[in-house]
């Protein structure tokens, strides 16, 4: 059984300890909406700013039409989901449902998107979404969810364009809970999700990760669904764990460890080792950053600050799998290979 949000391949042994048949199992992992544990038990996984933004504004558009009370909508993961809104004239709302993440700040937030027709499509970030430098805080993968999640909503009304306008009413507010300051973000949240999903973290969850790590002689600690895939292709014979942006943790229960590395996309670990990687940078974002400039020198003062703080070697991936930065050799875009100034385990 694969989860299809991170193609992890699901033990056999988790799933003969679920209490539930097989197919129900199998059903709600395919739906990318639950995540098994090691003993079996099940947790929720949430949606992102993205996937909730992405229902405001189909519903928004459809809303045009008739009253809608739910939207299905597609995610970058290539799963369809469903989630409930309140749609009417124009005007539509969704809740961010955090699933089962104990400190989910954006968990319950409202997201609401207004629409009107015209002649193209035409998407504005309003009240509540935050911006650096004028550039609205709304991630690339997310803004093509909600570009598509328009042309469906197009296709079923028969209209030819829209105007549609995403605020966030507590945005402001909210973002004082998130790292979106130290990063040069001001004036609200940012629209993110590289998957459509908010994995779940709870004590429980922890609980079983240290578990796994406690376990394993070799690992591989990723953050995220891309890491996972890859981690398995290039660190054949390590076990690999995913963490999601718990890395601090993952390192904790992992301090006994001698062979040990940190791998994923870079956004979320040179966001952990070097928190105002962006402040003053002139990008929106880590993957701004890499697509204009591979070789920028932020990326491996970045990289250095996670060897310091971890002890461990640190491998940060392309999107297409091949690698951008490793603490034991940098390598850039060019190609050209260099032993690192700070080697990890």
């Amino acid at each position: 059984m694969i989860d299809p949000v991170n193609n992890f391949e699901i033990p056999e042994e988790w799933i003969k300890k679920a209490n539930m048949p097989v197919e129900e199992l199998e059903m709600r992992v395919r739906s990318g909406c639950y995540v098994i544990l090691s003993d079996g038990s099940l947790l929720r996984r949430g949606f992102t700013t993205g996937t909730t933004a992405a229902a405001a504004v189909k519903a928004s558009i459809l809303s045009l039409k008739e009253c809608i009370s739910e939207v299905s909508v597609p995610t970058p993961s290539g799963i369809r989901v469903l989630l409930q809104v309140r749609a009417n004239n124009g005007k539509a709302s969704a809740i961010k449902d955090p699933g089962d993440h104990a400190s989910d700040a954006t968990g319950r937030m409202e997201i609401v998107a207004k629409a009107r027709e015209c002649d193209r499509i035409i998407i504005k970030a309003g009240r509540g979404i935050g911006s650096k430098k004028g550039i609205s805080a709304i991630n690339p993968s997310p803004m093509r969810q909600i570009e598509e999640a328009v042309k469906e909503a197009l296709a079923e009304t028969g209209l030819k364009g829209a105007c549609v306008e995403i605020s966030v009413p507590e945005g402001e507010e909210i973002a004082k809970k998130t790292l979106n300051a130290q990063v040069g973000i001001t004036g609200g949240v940012s629209i993110l999700g590289t998957t459509g999903f908010v994995e779940p973290w709870n004590e429980h969850l922890g609980e079983m990760k240290e578990e796994l790590i406690r376990q394993a002689d070799r690992m591989v600690l990723t953050t995220g669904r891309l890491g996972v895939r890859f981690s398995h292709m290039l660190f054949p014979g390590y076990t690999i764990i995913l963490i999601g942006s718990d890395i601090t943790r993952g390192l904790s229960a992992a301090k006994e460890k001698a062979d040990v590395i940190i791998s994923g996309l870079p956004g979320l670990i040179l966001k952990w080792s070097y928190p105002v990687i962006l402040k003053d940078s002139g990008y929106l974002t880590v993957q701004e950053m890499i697509d204009a400039s591979p070789e920028n020198p932020l990326i491996d003062t970045g990289l250095d600050k996670a060897v310091d703080l971890s002890g461990k070697r640190v491998v940060l991936f392309n999107r297409n799998g091949t690698i951008l930065r490793d603490s034991t050799f940098q390598s850039c875009a060019s190609g050209k290979h260099e032993p690192s100034k700070k080697r990890g385990n």
